[in-house]
């Protein structure tokens, strides 16, 4: 101890030596046009020194003799001032002809040469080949060590951006001098050097997973919301131990973020797919709390970063779909192909914004690509939405899309009439696009998800051109198809199970009833039962089945039998605004109808609540809630049950007005 506190006394004895005041010169130029050179200290005592000094005491001597010789040195002041003031490559060569420069001053030079070509555009490649620039590099290379720490760095930057070889001698020796004083380094010293090598040169380089370390080492020394959203965002994603400090320190900030912080931040967790919980809670409160007024590119940003996120804050919602209503008007079709994309991504339906983006298409059709027009579309089929100017905007998107079917692709133009379907817009000539034989042969024998996808939806479009287009007259998918599509088997839900439970004291025997029927269109039923006309239920295996790839029966149903279908109906089912089934699921619903099913619908108050479910129960199809009504003894209140324990529990139930 008592050792080390001599060592330091001496150094700032020194120190205090050196900064003694000293006489301006009268001229900084000598008759011969050149400056005097720089005076240097005694080399052996200060030698002798820094070989006593600890290592840890390093970053502090390094920058204490920078500000020393910056700040009392008129003659390294003057040559900073020219370099500072050059404004061509030209003035800085003859700067290094007129003076002798050393080796940080002739970094400083190479800097301020990087900065002129990024800033005038100029070509890097006349500067590599000058002569001159050569010689600056020799002096940098041949005292390196020489060399101040933030001139290091930024000597480094400008070497890259220039575009020498990192392979070249000078770029190692340079790297080399760099990774030795890593320890020597501020912290905003390694941030500025991680974020640049990660934009130029990504995860590969060696040095940069060694600052990272450094980083990820000294993390307690991070400041600033500046550094933490700039690691965020350029960094983090390269080491997830680093990210996880990050995310620590933005929390910790996230009062002090401005609403171009939270954006920043968003993105980056978006594009990481990182879905901070806690980080994107806090943000969202002090977006909401503090930031009254926020512009068009953080409002697309946001929005975007939640629906990549699948993350739901609907007070954030509702602001952001308040704030861009005013704007749809003067946006790009990018721009609103981009916004209704994410939240339809989140299931957030706000009408008075996708009437405004109806309005909209309806205004710019003619600027609109086929590819905009159908992200709309498929926005509108995904939420189930029909503006209010309905026949005015189909009209306007079968004229757009006339003649244009032929130049998409597959993926996209099954999409773009499934998504008709859903709205029951599509007409035969897009059904007859897409059920050709020649379009789906394609996908045949092709096992991979995307054409599983693509078959599957071309299975329900031909059902909707069965069940709900009687003036289409064909083609059809052929029955091969049909039964070829199984969905892979999901986990058994809480709901589901209690649905069979429920349903196992109705039905009396197995053979009453059918479990996860899957159709020949593409839907799949729940649970499904025959009843007579006195509402018992029959033995499904002796009757023909029309709707599976398969009949096990051929008997007719007999006179006043009925067939019924349980959907149920889980919360990813339905949209987050307004409590309504998503367009697929709503399709789904009116395909099973139109086959000739009673569609009892399984969850409904379990997400609207008792007397929301009850109310919703009272629009149903009467007749099916008349059956319900029948079986009140053994399934008393279904229609309004709720789960408890893993359990349906019957509420009460006063049965349907027309019984007795």
């Amino acid at each position: 101890m008592a050792a080390r506190l001599v060592q330091r006394c001496c150094w700032r004895h020194l120190i205090t030596f050196t900064c003694a005041p000293a006489a301006a010169p009268a001229a900084l130029l000598l008759p011969n046009g050149k400056l005097p050179a720089a005076r240097a200290l005694p080399h052996t005592p200060v030698a002798s020194i820094h070989t006593s000094i600890p290592s840890a005491w390093n970053a502090d001597r390094f920058s204490v003799k920078e500000q020393v010789e910056e700040n009392s040195n008129s003659e390294y002041r003057a040559i900073l001032n020219l370099i500072e003031a050059a404004t061509s490559p030209q003035e800085l060569f003859q700067l290094g002809e007129l003076h002798s420069l050393n080796s940080n001053q002739a970094s400083l030079v190479v800097t301020r040469l990087s900065w002129l070509a990024v800033e005038k555009n100029l070509e890097t490649g006349d500067i590599l080949q000058d002569e001159r620039f050569r010689q600056l590099i020799e002096i940098v290379d041949s005292q390196i060590s020489q060399v101040w720490n933030n001139t290091l760095v930024g000597l480094l930057k400008s070497l890259y951006s220039l575009g020498m070889e990192s392979s070249s001698r000078e770029v190692q020796s340079v790297e080399q001098e760099v990774l030795w004083r890593l320890r020597r380094l501020t912290f905003r010293q390694l941030a500025s050097l991680a974020e640049f090598l990660a934009v130029k040169q990504g995860k590969e380089s060696k040095l940069l997973h060694e600052v990272i370390k450094k980083l990820e080492l000294r993390w307690t020394e991070l400041e600033g919301t500046r550094t933490v959203v700039m690691l965020i965002a350029k960094v983090g994603h390269i080491s997830s131990v680093l990210m996880d400090r990050l995310e620590d320190k933005a929390l910790e900030l996230a009062e002090q973020f401005s609403p171009e912080d939270i954006r920043k931040i968003t993105l980056a967790l978006a594009y990481q797919n990182r879905r901070s919980v806690p980080l994107l809670r806090a943000m969202s409160y002090h977006l909401i709390q503090k930031h009254s007024e926020l512009n068009l590119s953080v409002l697309m940003d946001l929005i975007f970063a939640y629906g990549k996120l699948n993350f739901h804050q609907p007070q954030v919602f509702q602001k952001i779909a308040t704030d861009l209503q005013p704007h749809v008007s003067a946006m790009t079709p990018v721009e609103v192909t981009r916004c209704i994309r994410s939240f339809a991504l989140l299931k957030w339906l706000s009408l008075p914004l996708f009437e405004a983006i109806s309005q909209y298409a309806l205004d710019n059709a003619k600027q609109l690509s086929i590819a905009h027009l159908c992200s709309i579309i498929l926005s509108f089929a995904r939420l189930n939405f029909q503006p209010s100017g309905s026949e005015d905007f189909f009209n306007m998107a079968h004229e757009e899309l006339q003649g244009q079917l032929d130049s998409l692709e597959p993926q996209l133009l099954t999409d773009l009439v499934w998504s008709l379907c859903v709205l029951q817009q599509a007409k035969p000539p897009y059904l007859q696009r897409v059920l050709a034989p020649d379009f789906h042969a394609v996908i045949q024998g092709d096992l991979s998800p995307r054409a599983q996808n693509l078959r599957m939806k071309l299975i329900q479009i031909n059902a909707a051109a069965k069940l709900e287009s009687p003036e289409y007259q064909g083609p059809f998918l052929p029955a091969g198809m049909l039964s070829a599509a199984e969905p892979a088997a999901e986990k058994v839900t809480l709901l589901q199970s209690s649905l069979r439970e429920a349903l196992a004291g109705v039905l009396g025997s197995q053979d009453n009833g059918r479990w996860d029927v899957h159709t020949i269109y593409g839907w799949r039923i729940d649970a499904e039962m025959v009843l007579n006309s006195e509402n018992k239920p029959l033995p499904l295996k002796n009757f023909a089945a029309p709707h599976l790839p398969h009949s096990e029966g051929t008997k007719p149903l007999p006179p006043g039998a009925r067939r019924v279908a349980f959907l149920r109906w889980e919360f990813p089912n339905f949209s987050n605004r307004s409590k309504e089934l998503l367009g697929r699921y709503a399709m789904a619903r009116r395909h099973i109808q139109a086959a000739g099913f009673l569609v009892v619908d399984a969850g409904l108050a379990v997400l609207l609540g008792r007397e929301a479910g009850m109310r919703k129960w009272e629009q149903a199809d009467h007749e099916a809630l008349h059956v319900l009504c029948s079986w009140d003894e053994k399934f008393s209140g279904f229609q309004s049950s709720e789960i408890t324990t893993g359990r349906i529990r019957a509420l009460p139930w006063t049965g349907c007005k027309q019984c007795p």
